[in-house]
């Protein structure tokens, strides 16, 4: 007797449910199966299923916290406070532990809110379940899956919970994810296993997280979230975050390399000063102020605040980030790899013709008349269950077919499919037997090679049409009806442009496609891609099943190539999982393709890919140009720190005038240098070379000559204002701070003169650095503020000298940027004197 089907008390079998018959176990937990649940058992089952896992592996906030404080800079700056404590000094103490944690508070907010933004993204890619309910099939999130509910699984599904198998036609799971097995696993409706049979053996149930590489089937779901195979591992993933993107190890490096150096500095300078008989105190002083002066402190947030804004800039423009490594890694590819059909075609395939060798080439332009070319078509439509709007081949060949005049039905109700074998990238053909009126029938179709082998005649006219760009498709129904389809798929009016953009931005583009050679040399002409051989491997790869794309990504990244493949199938998987940045299409693609994926596009467009590659690339430029800015500004400290007491300044700057120096000029003005459009020239030039660094030579030296030039012009105001007896310490501090900020708004662009760039284009700088000057004043000139930084309120003249020892810098590199740019557009002209390496004055 059937179960009823709105029984919301589901009795838990006894056993494993792969250890007992199918249908038993659908009895015991309510599920009929033809009907499914219904809606009260849904709705009871869905409140009881309270363990499942949470949609997001956020960590906690104290663990947050601690993350924060665990940072190679922000470590030194707390050994710091400590020895201010230790020497007595609580005022220097308080303003570093001040520091520490408003640093600390915008690095945790930023990762919870870019955390929030890549989970609300992934909702939005996130895999979906088809169940049957009260006799009707739905489409749910897979998070909605409840016990019970009859799953409905088919090619390019994710299996969205544990489950044991109904019906099961041709079936074959990919466990890689869960059992570590390469190869899929064919899976079937049978008698039960062993209890103890191990997953991987387990062939009458299919598990949550597994992919459907071939076939089709229905089971009844047995258990859902924590409670499935893949929960168990799911909770162990709960406790680990994603490793750290390729520009956070190497800006780590770069921590660790400062950190070092400072450590050294510091050691140096008190051991020289305890050697000339300086106090203690004043040398501890001294050591800790140059360990504040030379750490950029602010760069861990700066570089959050950059990939976390790249990321919701992407998914405006229909680009669905699911890991956030692919930010910077779109932005280092040096190689586009792209499937054909839908990428650079529109995929929207028309079958127009039919050939047969006993009556040649049929236009399919409307009715045909009883003959071969009509039961060619009757012989392709068998073996399928496509209509005329189903999509893809199957769907362009039905519709075709309903063109010529046949009813779809009548056909195949004349013919009765009896077994099928669905078409897999391994076989390159669907094979089906039918009974008839004249017995028995095998209808085989797919790949001519495959379907229609040794045929000359057969392979003159697949040979013309590939030539053409369309795409064949043979059919063999028994001995004697044979013959061709041919398929044809417009390219994308925005190809051509893509391929274009791509290869002026150093990206080359190559095709790796299943389809006929002639076929993809001819879209690949149609597109422009260039088709000669780098390390090689030609442009253009037809006829490539999964493992052969596999083998081709595997070998481009071994030639040191940064890699993007795009895909959208079964088949694409495996490659999409080992590039560097795997890229699914949002139409088109399958379930799978999305999984193994790092990017997800809206409109499946190439155009979204190159557009991608360009807010990459403006997110290391940013990030590159604030460690310039910084490490400047941190050199300039220190070489006040260090040469001050050799001009008879003695301690130049207190600990907490240093501190409030580098948290009013990275602070804000940090945050907003991440936020600045691209450059004019970032789809022109070619992609920063993979093991190239943030630290190139030329960017070491820009850094030296303004951290120079900045702490001359600190120190020329310093010693003057202290011969002529004025407040020679605040006139440095503020000399300082002014000469960072000018160097923070021209830093806006590489080779472009700050007033030729719009305000609009990021305001937030101007009101970051206006906001910057305020606190700087503030401490100069508001009451009680002078206690605690030691500072004196400047008189007009005083103030006025400041200010314009501290814009020689800015306008220095603006006028090194009006030369160069004056040059670009005069190539022609002194040539002599420009012909040799560029100034290193150029712009921070």
């Amino acid at each position: 007797m059937s179960p009823v089907a709105g029984d919301v008390s589901p009795v838990a079998p006894p056993l494993h449910p792969w250890a007992q018959d199918a249908v038993a176990v659908a009895e015991q937990l309510g599920t009929d199966p033809d009907e499914g649940l219904g809606g009260a058992a849904v709705a009871g089952r869905a409140v009881a299923d309270a363990d499942r896992p949470s949609p997001g592996l956020d960590r906690s906030l104290a663990a947050s916290v601690l993350a924060q404080l665990r940072e190679t800079m922000i470590l030194v700056l707390l050994g710091a406070a400590a020895l201010s404590v230790a020497v007595g000094d609580a005022g220097d103490a308080a303003v570093i532990v001040l520091v520490v944690v408003l640093n600390t508070t915008v690095g945790v907010a930023q990762e919870r809110r870019a955390t929030g933004a890549v989970a609300a993204l992934r909702a939005r890619a996130a895999p979906r379940a088809t169940v049957v309910r009260d006799g009707h099939r739905h489409e749910v999130p897979a998070a909605e899956v409840v016990v019970g509910d009859l799953l409905v699984l088919g090619r390019g599904d994710v299996v969205a919970a544990d489950a044991r198998l109904l019906t099961a036609h041709d079936l074959q799971v990919d466990e890689s994810a869960l059992t570590g097995e390469s190869q899929p696993s064919d899976r079937r409706a049978g008698p039960a296993c062993a209890e103890d049979t191990p997953v991987a053996d387990r062939s009458t149930v299919v598990h949550a997280g597994t992919l459907v590489v071939r076939g089709h089937g229905r089971a009844v779901v047995t258990a859902v979230g924590l409670r499935t195979e893949l929960g168990t591992v799911d909770v162990l993933l709960q406790r680990r975050r994603p490793p750290p993107t390729p520009l956070q190890r190497r800006l780590a490096r770069l921590g660790r390399a400062i950190s070092l150096g400072v450590v050294v500095a510091c050691a140096l300078v008190g051991v020289t000063g305890l050697a000339r008989g300086e106090p203690w105190p004043l040398v501890v002083l001294t050591a800790l102020s140059l360990a504040v002066a030379a750490i950029p402190e602010s760069l861990p947030a700066v570089v959050a605040l950059a990939l976390a804004g790249a990321t919701r800039r992407m998914a405006r423009l229909g680009v669905i980030v699911r890991t956030l490594p692919a930010v910077e890694a779109l932005g280092s590819v040096t190689v586009l790899a792209v499937d054909k059909t839908g990428t650079l075609t529109t995929g929207r395939i028309t079958c127009t013709a039919v050939w047969h060798p006993g009556t040649g080439t049929t236009e399919l332009t409307g009715p045909l008349p009883a003959g071969p070319a009509r039961s060619v078509l009757e012989a392709a439509v068998l073996g399928g269950d496509a209509e005329e709007g189903t999509p893809g081949t199957e769907g362009a060949v039905a519709r075709a077919a309903a063109r010529a005049g046949l009813d779809l039905r009548a056909v195949r109700a004349r013919r009765p499919r009896t077994a099928v074998r669905p078409f897999d990238a391994r076989r390159r053909c669907t094979v089906s037997r039918h009974d008839g009126p004249d017995g028995p029938l095998e209808v085989v179709v797919g790949a001519p090679e495959v379907v229609l082998p040794g045929r000359a005649d057969a392979a003159a006219v697949v040979d013309a049409w590939a030539r053409a760009g369309a795409r064949v498709l043979a059919v063999r129904a028994g001995p004697q009806e044979t013959g061709l389809l041919r398929l044809d798929d417009p390219v994308r009016d925005d190809a051509a442009a893509a391929v274009g953009a791509a290869r002026t931005a150093g990206v080359r583009t190559m095709m790796i496609t299943g389809d006929h050679p002639a076929t993809a040399a001819a879209v690949a002409a149609a597109v422009g891609l260039d088709t000669g051989e780098r390390d090689g491997l030609p442009a253009v790869h037809a006829r490539a099943d999964p493992g052969t794309k596999l083998a081709l990504v595997e070998s481009l990244r071994a030639a040191g190539e940064i890699v993007a493949m795009t895909g959208d199938g079964v088949n694409d998987a495996p490659a999409l999982r080992v590039a560097d940045v795997g890229v699914a299409m949002g139409e088109r693609g399958t379930e799978v393709a999305k999984e193994a994926a790092d990017v997800v596009l809206g409109d499946d467009g190439l155009g979204r890919i190159v557009a991608a590659v360009a807010e990459g690339r403006r997110v290391a430029d940013n990030v590159r140009r604030f460690v310039r800015y910084g490490l400047a500004g941190g050199l300039a400290e220190l070489l006040v720190m260090v040469a001050g007491p050799f001009l008879a300044l003695g301690l130049p700057l207190l600990p907490a005038q240093i501190l409030w120096v580098n948290l009013v000029t990275h602070g804000l003005p940090g945050v907003a240098m991440g936020s600045e459009a691209a450059e004019a020239d970032v789809l022109s030039r070619p992609p920063q070379p993979p093991r190239q660094g943030i630290l190139t030579r030329r960017t070491v030296v820009e850094t030296a000559v303004l951290g120079v030039v900045v702490a001359g012009c600190s120190l020329v105001v310093a010693t003057t204002a202290a011969a002529t007896g004025r407040p020679w310490q605040t006139m440095l501090f503020v000399t300082l701070a002014l000469s960072q900020l000018g160097l923070a708004l021209t830093t806006r662009s590489d080779s472009t003169p700050l007033w030729r760039l719009p305000v609009r284009s990021n305001p937030f700088l101007y009101v970051a650095a206006a906001t910057s000057v305020l606190a700087t004043f503030a401490v100069v000139y508001l009451p009680g503020a002078g206690l605690l930084f030691h500072t004196v309120a400047l008189g007009p003249a005083e103030l006025a000298i400041a200010v314009g020892a501290a814009a020689v810098p800015s306008v220095l590199v603006e006028a090194e940027e009006l030369r160069r740019s004056r040059r670009r557009a005069h190539p022609g002209q002194d040539q002599s004197r420009t012909s040799g390496a560029s100034s290193p004055v150029s712009s921070a």
